[in-house]
């Protein structure tokens, strides 16, 4: 492959295809971590090491995998490389693992990284795979950090901790937007960025499933002669 290929594998899943805003995958996470920047920063991280490494060693051993049992195949690589991650933020980063619970184990049901591992990896060769991975663990992670920016700044008036806009409960002017810090909030504006996307971009609108008839009208009986 070219090197314009793989620059188009890695670029696609940014804005183009992203996973999120186009094929509507990682939602939950998008509910879950999105209150505190650092947080988010981490889940990113981790989510975009899983699918990238998982890819890499799924394409390495596509073509010894019976088609058979090849999903607890994948699912064995990938609950391991979460492991692995899971690991690591507990022995280097125990507070964000604390913060993150459950949800960085939740990475091995992710739809993204079991999407891609069936969708691609089974398919294509080691490197194109890891930059699949790659670009949809980037693509995951920008839409993330934009909602974990608006949620901190505008909930708390802080970034990754750090006061921004000076709050009335320090002596500042900035009241709390304690909406934007409840998970709803998170789907209000992911919604408001496929909104936008799929208006600037619009190839990504879905055609209608079904169009609704207009209603009848019924027959204006006083116009016509009634038989006694």
């Amino acid at each position: 492959m070219t090197v314009k290929q793989y620059r188009e594998v890695l670029a696609k899943p940014l804005l183009e295809e992203n996973p999120i805003t186009l094929q509507i995958l990682g939602i939950c996470s998008a509910l879950a971590v999105t209150s505190n920047l650092s947080v988010t920063l981490v889940m990113c991280v981790a989510l975009t090491s899983v699918v990238s490494f998982s890819n890499l060693f799924i394409s390495i051993i596509r073509n010894y995998i019976p088609s058979s049992v090849r999903i607890i195949v994948q699912m064995t690589i990938i609950a391991s490389l979460v492991i692995v991650v899971d690991e690591l933020l507990k022995a280097y980063d125990y507070e964000t693992s604390k913060k993150l619970s459950v949800f960085v184990g939740l990475i091995i049901t992710n739809c993204i990284v079991m999407g891609r591992a069936e969708a691609f990896a089974m398919k294509e060769k080691p490197f194109i795979s890891f930059l699949d991975g790659l670009g949809n663990g980037l693509g995951y992670s920008i839409i993330l950090i934009a909602v974990a920016i608006v949620r901190e700044l505008f909930g708390a008036g802080t970034l990754m901790g750090y006061e921004i806009l000076p709050l009335v409960s320090n002596g500042g002017w900035y009241p709390a937007n304690n909406l934007l810090l409840l998970p709803p909030s998170s789907f209000i504006l992911i919604g408001l960025m496929i909104w936008g996307i799929r208006a600037y971009k619009t190839d990504q609108v879905e055609p209608k499933d079904f169009k609704l008839s207009g209603h009848a009208t019924a027959p204006d009986l006083s116009k016509k002669e009634l038989n006694v």
